[in-house]
């Protein structure tokens, strides 16, 4: 079956994995109405697109902190890659580096840092950072990135607890015996003396505590750029650029932690608005179509990063299955861009998006 269009890796992924293994990738928290919005909320959009205006040539470049990418869709932190295809993020990573984009590690990766690295070693990749009540394991990871070439750390800060997730808790997930949260490895032993596992670590190793202050706090350990995952008000986006990170992920974790809140396109603007290009906004969430990718470079994102669908591209065919899904989110992008009438990325804007019915 020839694959068009991201839903069709998404339903050879959900006939292919095991029940646990896809309802722990398909998870949201409790309902899943934050979840579904997120996707819904796309298809509330509507686009006003311009004719007549030559798009023979059309360029979907665009940068990133300072570094230009081919399109502006990475990848987002996703956990336990090994779970879907064997070689896991090592081939996520080859398939980023493959299109020229950017793709974020995941703290809980099957793979550790330095596997992925050589993989591919010429990528661009940011690091997803957690804080740990054990503040020595989070600093350790920092600088072995910095040290590895990672170009960003991403502090997601939208999980002081796990979210309930309903169909983990059914299954009772755990990560396959043969896997491990590899960056981790001889640093927390898992074991049974160590109590009840979440995930792969041991249960209450984050630190609900973490406030602003922890941003201080790592700054003082890195001279990478930090970008807050996590933001869903125009309050915390004033708050991020006080702090002086340098991006913010609009994101409510695919809608894994707090059910009820808002769709990431629909907190877009009000945060676009409040920030006025002080830093660099991104989303994540819902993401699924070129056009998706049109209507939040429209409001305001400098980029998007997609989270299920590459994992659905891993689940297909590994390295090629996750390049495939990039191509066409980059292929249906470059459409979309050009029967709006826009040739390049700078000349996308709100006068594309319509507000009120016509």
């Amino acid at each position: 079956m020839a694959m068009v269009c991201l839903t069709d890796f998404e339903e050879y992924a959900k006939e292919h994995l095991s029940k646990a293994t896809w309802d722990y990738y398909a998870a949201g928290a409790d309902e899943c109405c934050t979840r579904d919005d997120n996707l819904l909320a796309y298809k509330r959009i509507r686009l006003r697109p311009r004719i007549l205006r030559d798009v023979s040539v059309s360029d979907t470049r665009t940068t990133v902190q300072g570094t230009e990418i081919s399109f502006p869709v990475g990848i987002a932190p996703t956990a336990f890659h090994c779970m879907a295809w064997h070689e896991g993020e090592m081939a996520t990573a080859r398939a980023a580096e493959a299109v020229n984009t950017c793709y974020i590690t995941s703290t809980y990766s099957t793979c550790s840092v330095e596997e992925i690295v050589a993989a591919a070693p010429n990528g661009y990749r940011w690091f997803q950072l957690y804080v740990y009540r054990d503040r020595k394991l989070s600093e350790s990871i920092v600088h072995r990135v910095e040290a590895l070439g990672y170009k960003a750390l991403v502090l997601t800060v939208d999980v002081p607890y796990t979210g309930k997730r309903r169909d983990d808790i059914r299954n009772q997930f755990k990560l396959p015996p043969h896997l491990k949260v590899k960056n981790f490895d001889g640093v927390i032993q898992v074991m049974e003396a160590a109590g009840p596992e979440e995930y792969g670590i041991p249960a209450n190793t984050l630190d609900p505590s973490i406030s602003w202050k922890d941003v201080y706090w790592l700054q003082s350990l890195t001279r990478l750029p930090i970008v807050i995952k996590g933001i869903l008000t125009k309050e915390d986006a004033e708050l991020a650029v006080e702090h002086g990170v340098q991006g913010i992920i609009v994101s409510n974790h695919g809608g894994r932690q707090l059910d009820g809140g808002p769709a990431t396109i629909d907190a877009l603007s009000e945060i676009v608005d409040t920030v006025q290009g002080r830093i660099e906004v991104y989303l994540d969430g819902g993401i699924r179509t070129g056009s998706d990718v049109l209507k939040a470079v429209a409001l305001g994102a400098k980029c998007v990063f997609i989270g299920r669908p590459a994992v659905w591209g891993l689940a297909y065919k590994g390295e090629d299955g996750v390049r495939e899904v990039l191509q066409i989110l980059n292929d249906e992008f470059r459409l979309s861009m050009a029967l709006s009438g826009c040739r390049n990325v700078a000349e996308i804007n709100r006068n594309l998006i319509q507000f009120a019915k016509l």
